[in-house]
């Protein structure tokens, strides 16, 4: 096989470039992260809210469900926060959400999964 090198005319531009696209990927998965963690936090708001409510004979029984829900979201996450203190957790979690996919099995929250993403906008 032979290895073909491509001189570019203005490689220091290039170099900006492809820098400026890393930075640009970057900020977008972070405001994409920050929206779900918003998300997240909205939702286990409404369900403290629903459990008081329920503790004190005032919510329906659909309303605890939507809860509980939300509930098993935030078990989700915070088993995912148990992978991200061992070592290699960027190699771990998302090898982890993969065979999760692969057996049939949501390891993520709702407001990080994909097909969330769809319906929210």
């Amino acid at each position: 096989m032979r290895l073909i090198r491509v001189v570019h005319k203005a490689p220091i531009r290039v170099a900006k470039i492809s820098k400026r696209r890393q930075q640009i990927r970057l900020r977008r998965a972070m405001i994409e992260l920050k929206l779900a963690l918003s998300q997240e936090k909205q939702e286990t708001k409404e369900m403290l809210d629903i459990y008081k409510r329920y503790s004190s004979g005032k919510a329906h029984k659909s309303e605890l469900k939507v809860a509980n829900k939300q509930f098993f979201d935030l078990l989700k996450g915070l088993g995912l926060g148990v992978f991200a203190l061992l070592p290699f957790a960027p190699i771990t979690i998302p090898l982890i959400v993969k065979l999760g996919q692969w057996v049939g099995v949501d390891v993520l929250p709702s407001s990080f999964s994909s097909n969330n993403k769809a319906s929210r906008k």
